[in-house]
């Protein structure tokens, strides 16, 4: 068998539905929805449409919402229908095993690997600085030296705060899945009811004015806009990880992943239409344009709240990244690709070893390393996988052993993913040259453990041996 043939070769699907049914299913659509909402709506809903229309679109970012959440609905249809079809645990790394072969399958595991750690750990180390923020406003003040990533050269030694809230969420995910479920589900609650205070709130203050001109910078901007603010509604792939531990997946993943995103529509065109009412456009490019707004009109109690509503956005995205990359790792053991002992899932149907491994890595790198210039990696990572999801239907349909009888099917195919993937593409190019670098890096590293570690003891070259 030549080298090529080799890697790619497909698993089967049988095998990995034997393999993950050791997971116990204990999870419901509305489950999926909390899951998906913590992962999407994060800080980002306090400061995006603020900063974007300041900068890129005025009030027609509203428009860019939408017109970025139309984009962002291909990817989450193809989703849809791979977690109907597929469910499996390993979203994307476990799709591209199934439908294009095991190189393929590594190389999107590898850039879910990247998209979820990173994330993760800069979102730890902004919770840490946010949370001391938030002290400060009770008259608390952190030790400078635990307050920040190592740098001796500014009196900071590691961001205790972000390893701490990363400890406390795995413990939370081993102490029991349906239990953490619960706990998510409630803050991913509490945070909705803070952004529907202030849309509540806001809305008494809205000024018809503030809206006019309604595009400033032309029609141009408003897509400008769109490119810019389609990052925010990226983390409703998380959800398909979760696929082996749910009740009904054929039914409850398409009404997560694609409920997910409507939710996250929502709730962002209501925040970008009624701070843009607030407050003329032009004075929103600040760090806070939501607390900004509040205080412009004298709400200085209510600003105070959207601070809880920030630390428990980045809390329960800290959730479900943690949650998916465990059930990533693990796939990725479960396979051989990387050592087997990260496929192995404990008496309580947890991942501990895969769960152990990705939280050590991610309290270094939120405690002690400076993440600024790594964040849009996470992009890279996203679109990638959403790439090859897009353009996956197609094998997806072909393959005669998987059927997906009553499942999710996109519509108008094959135009309809064959679209996806080209807007797919067509983000990618909006990435820059030094994101494209350094992540050619991260995959060029990728590559070099599959061949010299994964394709001896990947499961499928075993099988074809014995």
């Amino acid at each position: 068998m030549s080298i090529m043939t080799r890697i790619f070769q497909k698993e089967q699907l049988n095998r990995y539905l034997e393999t993950d049914k050791r997971f116990v299913k204990t999870m419901s659509a509305v489950d999926l929805l909390a899951l998906g909402i913590g992962a999407v709506i994060g800080t980002g809903i306090f400061i995006l449409p603020g900063t974007a229309a300041a900068t890129t679109a005025g009030p027609g970012i509203i428009v860019s919402f939408v017109i970025a959440a139309i984009v962002c609905s291909t990817s989450a249809m193809c989703y849809a229908e791979f977690a109907s079809a597929l469910p499996v645990a390993g979203s994307a790394y476990s799709y591209g095993n199934l439908v294009y072969g095991e190189v393929i399958g590594w190389i999107l595991g590898w850039a879910l690997i990247l998209e979820y750690v990173l994330a993760v750990a800069s979102v730890s180390s902004a919770w840490g600085a946010y949370f001391g923020s938030f002290l400060q406003g009770f008259g608390i003040n952190m030790p400078k030296a635990i307050s920040g990533p190592f740098d001796p050269s500014q009196g900071t030694y590691g961001n205790l705060v972000a390893i701490l809230i990363v400890l406390f969420i795995a413990w939370m995910l081993n102490h029991g899945l349906k239990t953490s479920v619960r706990m998510n589900n409630i803050i991913v609650g509490v945070k909705i009811l803070i952004i529907l205070l202030f849309i509540f709130v806001g809305a008494f203050y809205i000024k018809s004015a503030n809206w006019h001109p309604f595009l400033p910078f032309g029609t141009n901007g408003v897509f400008k806009g769109a490119a810019m603010v389609f990052f925010a509604y990226l983390g409703f792939d998380a959800v398909s990880s979760s696929a082996a531990e749910v009740k009904n997946p054929k039914k409850n993943m398409p009404i997560g992943i694609i409920g997910t995103l409507i939710v996250a529509t929502i709730l962002y065109v209501g925040v970008a239409v009624v701070l843009t009412g607030m407050v003329k456009y032009t004075k929103l490019n600040v760090s806070d344009p939501v607390a900004f707004a509040l205080q412009a009109v004298g709400r200085n109690e209510i600003a105070g709240i959207i601070s809880l509503g920030a630390l428990a956005g980045m809390f329960t995205m800290m959730v479900t990244m943690i949650y998916s990359s465990s059930r990533l790792i693990y796939s990725i053991g479960r396979d051989g690709l990387l050592p087997k002992f990260l496929g192995k899932i404990d008496k309580r149907g947890v991942p501990t070893n895969s769960m152990t491994t990705v939280i050590i890595v991610i309290a270094i790198l939120g405690g002690f390393v400076p993440l600024d210039q790594l964040v849009n990696l996470v992009n890279i990572g996203t679109l990638i996988a959403f790439l090859f999801v897009s353009f996956g239907i197609i094998p997806l349909r072909r393959n005669k052993g998987i059927k997906n009888v009553g499942g999710f099917e996109v519509p108008w195919y094959p135009v309809f993913p064959v679209v996806s993937g080209l807007l797919c593409l067509y983000m990618l190019t909006k990435l820059k040259a030094e994101t494209w670098i350094a992540s050619g890096i991260w995959f060029l590293v990728g590559l070099v453990i599959y061949f010299a570690y994964g394709v001896a003891h990947s499961r499928i070259g075993k099988s074809r041996e014995n």
